[in-house]
């Protein structure tokens, strides 16, 4: 999935741009860590298939 625009709108009491980042900074980094482990599971899936295949995948 490819995304060319995301707009984004909320309102909210106070700085704005601060509560923006810290939502950003929260989310971002939950994204950050469900990508890094699905990576991690593709790269040990792939070891798994070539177990015995006499050939080293890193």
């Amino acid at each position: 999935m490819t995304i060319h625009h995301l707009e984004v709108r909320f309102q909210v009491d106070g700085d704005d741009g601060a509560v923006f980042t810290r939502l950003f900074n929260k989310h971002i980094q939950a994204w950050a860590r469900l990508y890094e482990d699905q990576c991690a599971r593709a790269q040990h899936t792939q070891g798994e298939r070539s177990f015995g295949d006499g050939e080293v995948h890193l």
